[in-house]
């Protein structure tokens, strides 16, 4: 496996087409996320339906700064990992997740592998180079809230998040380690580069 562009780094995803491999609907006329969800206000979330959402994220590849990070394999996109400033996404307004502090923070979510390319360490390099691509935009720290299933095997649609093994992998730090947890708590954990 290489990351774009040769040395195990993610790529600023900067090419609609490949972020429609990874993220958008087989069929067109599908209404699925597209990595919109946190990124845009829930009015126009809500609006946006079929061919619409993937007309957005194309406008938003060609104008604004990169959406993420993609990971390849030769030519091939493989894996995906959104990234941005949290104060740009919804995560800045949610109660459910737990905020240290008010620095302007990015956040890390939606890791995703495509079949026939996961348990190669993949998501790792996502999650490393999201780090790499936001820290070199200025963050001065990133985080993340992932899936804390232990080792229980969880459905692919809510891992979207991420696994906190991968993310502890990766040596981020688990802001919420001081929380006290009911004993075998499962749920979604924060961490900070």
């Amino acid at each position: 496996m290489a990351l774009w562009p040769h040395d195990h780094r993610g790529c600023p995803a900067s090419v609609f087409e490949d972020v429609r491999t990874l993220v958008g609907p087989k069929s067109p006329e599908s209404t699925v996320c597209w990595c919109l969800s946190y990124r845009i206000p829930s009015k126009l979330n809500n609006e946006l339906r079929g061919p619409a959402r993937g007309e957005y994220v194309a406008e938003l590849c060609r104008t604004g700064p990169p959406l993420g990070v993609l990971a390849y394999d030769g030519a091939e996109p493989v894996g995906w990992a959104a990234v941005a400033p949290r104060a740009d996404t919804s995560f800045a307004r949610n109660r459910r997740i737990h905020h240290v502090d008010d620095p302007p923070v990015w956040s890390l979510w939606c890791i995703r592998v495509r079949p026939g390319h996961r348990k190669k360490g993949i998501s790792h390099a996502l999650i490393t180079g999201a780090v790499e691509y936001a820290r070199a935009q200025g963050a001065p720290a990133i985080e993340a809230y992932p899936l804390d299933n232990g080792d229980a095997k969880v459905d692919l649609t809510t891992a979207y998040a991420g696994l906190r093994k991968n993310f502890e992998r990766a040596a981020l730090s688990d802001l919420d380690a001081h929380r006290p947890r009911a004993l075998g708590a499962r749920g979604r954990g924060a961490f900070r580069s």
